[in-house]
């Protein structure tokens, strides 16, 4: 990727919540850069920080939360001058940037749209308030976007109110009006945790088409690798407020690098054995109200070093697009073999790569 392709760049970012007079450290010293057009999901456990870190992005952190340091530049055009974003404190500066530049998907579409309002009139309504169409224009241009989510029959499905639609439905339906903001960044928040097997495929699909049609740069938000696999371009592991590793999607499925990324491609349900245990995380993450010593990971790391509880590691380079935070990585650390999960996906892509 060539720095002119950046779409927007992280650099040592720090968020912190103060809650009854205590700080919660929620986003330890995050960087990132994020391309133009690709597809970046960002997974880790609940509680990581990835939906804190990309609310950043468009100022909606809760009240009580703020940037305490770092920058968050969004770049409009290529190789063009950037926003900082870290910078923005009003509403009327961020209402510049959210929706029609950033637009985000949320967890639950139920508590996403008005339950006292028709469809029609919801994505109506961003259609208003970004494209400056109105009256039957605006009309058109919100079935246009019901059809290109997958609704049939959306003149008829126009009119309707959100509990007259499935769960799958209104996911769409929520798609469709983060799409009528005209966003160049889409940020999907879980966008398949509620859904079956076979809605999530499609949901997945969809998100690949938009993506192609609105030449969106995509950030997927999840708890599970397994959702990921076949939509993400890179791969960023989150855990205890850090990204602790980022990749191309192989690299972190095929050649993952850091015990945590290890630990929760080895707990996805189809490296299960049959008539063996399912795997799980030992223990629970760090308190981010306490601060944290060397490795976060390091008490839940059944190969933990001594340093690990020591310092805390910096970034080592695997590949050019590649790189984690462990000490594993240090030249003169030992040989740690990763779990039977992990060598068993390794072993598939060899077999893949020369079958091909």
């Amino acid at each position: 990727m060539e720095q002119n392709d950046r779409i927007l760049s992280v650099q040592d970012l720090h968020v912190k919540f103060d809650l009854r007079g205590r700080v919660l450290h929620a986003i330890r010293g995050v960087d990132l850069e994020l391309y133009r057009g690709e597809v970046l999901a960002i997974v880790g456990e609940s509680g990581s920080g990835k939906s804190v870190f990309t609310k950043s992005f468009m100022g909606l952190l809760d009240a009580n939360g703020s940037i305490t340091g770092g920058t968050m530049d969004y770049y409009p055009t290529p190789g063009g001058e950037p926003v900082r974003l870290s910078c923005l404190k009003g509403e009327k500066d961020w209402l510049r940037i959210r929706g029609r530049e950033i637009a985000m998907v949320m967890q639950d579409p139920m508590t996403s749209l008005n339950p006292l309002k028709t469809i029609g009139e919801q994505i109506m309504e961003a259609v208003c308030l970004h494209q400056g169409l109105k009256g039957a224009a605006a009309r058109e241009k919100a079935l246009e976007y019901l059809r290109d989510v997958g609704i049939r029959d959306p003149e008829q499905r126009f009119r309707q109110y959100p509990h007259e639609f499935s769960g799958g439905m209104r996911q769409r339906v929520v798609i469709a009006i983060a799409l009528a903001c005209s966003p160049r960044i889409l940020i999907c928040d879980e966008p398949t945790t509620a859904l079956d097997v076979t809605i999530q495929a499609q949901i997945l699909q969809l998100l690949k088409q938009m993506r192609q049609k609105y030449h969106l740069t995509i950030v997927m938000i999840t708890h599970d690798l397994g959702v990921v696999a076949n939509i993400a371009d890179r791969v960023a592991v989150m855990y205890a407020g850090d990204i602790v590793e980022i990749g191309t999607a192989d690299e972190i499925y095929y050649d993952p690098r850091h015990p945590y990324t290890w630990a929760l491609l080895s707990s996805m349900p189809q490296m299960g054995v049959k008539g063996q245990d399912l795997f799980n995380i030992l223990g629970t993450p760090p308190n981010l109200f306490a601060e944290i010593r060397g490795d976060a990971f390091a008490p839940r790391n059944p190969q933990a070093l001594k340093i690990d509880f020591v310092k805390r590691p910096p970034y080592f380079s695997v590949t050019p697009t590649h790189k984690a935070k462990t000490w594993l990585l240090d030249p003169r650390a030992p040989q740690v073999e990763p779990p039977a999960a992990v060598k068993l996906l390794r072993k598939e892509a060899s077999v893949h790569d020369r079958t091909r």
